[in-house]
């Protein structure tokens, strides 16, 4: 009764396996009181092959979450260790031996203030002691899976597929001009996560004309 199950999931692979995990959280502000001090005792791992789940408990808990208060808040520890930057959602994962970490993607704005927003690197905080370390996108270790936001990658191929031949082209004729299709979804493959989504014309074909596939940790 004192926890729930987070809302939020990450499909990763892990040992070559596609799971989803998913943290708990405190049921309250007053069980966050009750528990604080062993912190949350586990996470939740789904086999997406064989469609069976399990509870993992942790020998130590994790005690710095997106769920947690005050300096144990992962928002609040980002904002005092890095004042100035800009960080997308962070996701949930787990290491090759199971311990729980938050893949927290740095921001960066390469057109101006405001323009051509990109990830140039993330930051690894452990969820359970709170250690963390900066790491550029080159040298994302490779059992993280999820860096790039797949909304982002979508936008930037619509980016290029409308732009590639010259702004006024993409206003007037239109030749070559290129976008997603709506919708995407996610492929376990090389023990990366790759997102996957299918290619048509702007003027809206009634077919694909093609499809890509980006990794979430390389954006190749």
């Amino acid at each position: 009764s004192q926890f729930e199950v987070a809302e939020n999931y990450s499909q990763i692979n892990w040992q070559d396996t596609p799971v989803r995990v998913a943290t708990l959280r405190y049921g309250d502000l007053f069980k966050w009181f009750n528990n604080m001090k062993d912190g949350l005792p586990a996470y939740v791992r789904v086999d997406m092959v064989e469609q069976s789940a399990e509870v993992v408990r942790l020998s130590e808990g994790m005690k710095y979450t997106t769920y947690d208060h005050f300096g144990r808040n992962l928002y609040r520890l980002l904002r005092f260790r890095h004042p100035t930057w800009m960080f997308a959602q962070p996701n949930f994962e787990i290491d090759e031996t199971g311990e729980p970490w938050w893949i927290c993607p740095r921001m960066v704005k390469t057109i101006g203030l405001f323009g051509g927003t990109d990830i140039d690197g993330a930051v690894l905080v452990n969820a359970i002691t709170g250690e963390s370390e900066y790491y550029a996108a080159a040298d994302i270790p490779d059992w993280v899976d999820r860096v790039y936001v797949a909304e982002l990658l979508i936008q930037q191929y619509n980016y290029y597929g409308q732009y590639q031949n010259g702004f006024l082209n993409s206003m007037f004729g239109q030749k070559g001009c290129t976008v997603t299709t709506e919708g995407y979804n996610y492929i376990a493959q090389d023990d990366d996560v790759w997102v996957y989504t299918g290619i048509t014309s702007v003027t809206g074909d009634e077919s694909n004309i093609g499809f890509i596939l980006v990794n979430q940790r390389t954006k190749e």
